[in-house]
């Protein structure tokens, strides 16, 4: 039986950062990971797929240009499921031989099986060719991701009513689409499809999306859909989903509405990927989503030398934030020095139009009874934005009025998950209102619209 230093389980963004620092620090690791290669939902089926698809998508379809050259330009005509696929299968190539490489580097021990707990300090793992093995961990970091939350109820069928796994792998783009469901997938894959020309209809039974976001946000995220033709259908729960005789997919809404679609999506919620794992032998409990509970500082478990981190932990779900939680968790269970996560984050969404966000929206500063003021551009106001045809997007910051700080910044439009990082640091400084009124910004640039919205901010706020 081998002894290893660290066992990291799942080799996601959260794994593969936790087992690589492990390395770096000297420590015999192995990673053990369930799929055909490494890389975890991330690579295969989540961030990267998702993304690539939503780049294809927005390329192909010309939609960037047709501010210029109007709604009915297109770079490829009759775009097809296999042009989608093209990139995608060269990007995810890369992403899988980059991580090999970054392992065999490290010399971080690989396996390819499903992992379970013999106690808490032994796994059995069953490899991918029947082999059955032991090992023994000092220390563990289960990083194993999330799967698709499936109820009994909806049928379905990898055919035309798919989970947000199965989307990537459709045979031909339909030419309508329901998603069930109004959370980050659901929007990013809702938008995807709406700028390939797809007819969608988004469903969500609470009255809003994303209650995250600064709602002055959502509302013109909300508008910007609306005006391209998507159906939105909020507050309505879905009784039945079911195929017509046709062999079109029928929704059943409970106000006794029925949306009729070629393919079904849905997309609400998803799930710890931890039934495999034999938790109750180590001393470990799940809560009714499949998830972890950690210490949100070290992300260590009610077992102390058993860690998880990244989506299996709940909230907020990020590759980015991922990866930080990996190399802290993996720094505390070592002894090594790491620091707190930070208070805020950027937050990223790939819709299209993309948002991104961090520090505290509208309503929080209001809630915690913070005088402040506000300040908004409009991509269409600078001149990188007339270059690039843009006619939505917006930037708001959220300045305190007695300290002038940043408190929050939320923006929705083209680039908006680049352009969040000057805010980022801001926030994360200590900056103030005056940082961006008395410095350069790059012009033409779509990062000026930091100074025109602190200029309109300022122009509002007492300034003796």
């Amino acid at each position: 039986m081998e002894t290893y230093d660290l066992i990291v389980v799942g080799s996601g963004p959260a794994g593969r950062r936790a087992a690589i620092q492990a390395a770096k620090f000297g420590e015999t690791v192995l990673v053990v990971e369930r799929g055909h290669k490494v890389g975890g939902v991330s690579v295969h089926t989540g961030t990267i797929p998702s993304k690539t698809l939503r780049e294809t998508a927005l390329n192909l379809s010309g939609w960037r240009e047709r501010g210029f050259y109007g709604r009915s330009y297109r770079v490829k005509q009759d775009l097809s499921a296999d042009d989608l696929r093209a990139r995608l299968n060269m990007t995810l190539g890369h992403e899988v031989e980059v991580l090999e490489h970054q392992f065999a580097r490290n010399q971080v021990t690989t396996l390819r099986g499903e992992a379970r707990f013999l106690d808490s300090t032994h796994i059995e793992v069953n490899g991918e060719e029947g082999e059955v093995l032991t090992f023994k961990g000092k220390r563990f970091l289960l990083a194993v991701g999330t799967v698709p939350f499936r109820p009994a109820d909806i049928p379905f069928d990898g055919e035309s009513v798919f989970d947000s796994d199965e989307i990537l792998e459709l045979s031909d783009l339909p030419k309508s689409l329901c998603v069930i469901g109004a959370g980050v997938i659901g929007i990013e894959y809702a938008t995807i499809f709406s700028a390939l020309d797809v007819h969608v209809t988004l469903v969500e039974p609470r009255e809003t999306m994303l209650d995250f976001i600064d709602r002055e946000l959502i509302d013109d995220f909300t508008h910007q859909l609306r005006d391209r033709g998507m159906v939105l259908r909020f507050g309505r729960k879905v009784e039945r989903v079911s195929k017509d005789p046709n062999g079109k997919c029928r929704v059943d809404m409970e106000d006794g509405r029925t949306i009729r679609t070629d393919i079904v999506l849905f997309a609400a919620g998803r799930m710890g990927a931890t039934d495999s794992l034999d938790l109750p032998k180590c001393g470990l409990e799940i809560d009714h989503r499949g998830r972890l509970t950690v210490d949100p500082k070290t992300f260590q478990t009610s077992v102390p030398h058993i860690y998880a981190a990244g989506d299996v932990i709940g909230f907020p779900s990020l590759a980015s934030t991922s990866m930080e939680q990996g190399r802290i968790a993996v720094c505390h269970a070592l002894g090594r020095e790491a620091h707190e996560p930070p208070e805020f984050f950027p937050y990223g969404i790939y819709s299209v139009p993309e948002m991104s966000t961090i520090g505290m929206t509208e309503e929080e500063v209001r809630d915690r009874d913070i005088s402040y003021e506000c300040g908004i551009a409009r991509f269409r106001e600078t001149s990188r934005g007339h270059i690039m045809g843009l006619g939505t997007g917006m930037l708001k910051m959220i300045f305190s009025l007695k300290t002038r700080r940043l408190l929050g910044c939320h923006i929705v439009g083209e680039g908006a998950t680049e352009l969040i990082h000057i805010g980022q640091a801001v926030i994360n400084l200590g900056g103030t209102l005056e940082y961006f009124v008395e410095n350069t910004f790059n012009y033409p640039t779509l990062a000026e619209a930091y100074k025109i919205a602190a200029l309109d901010a300022w122009n509002r706020m007492p300034n003796d």
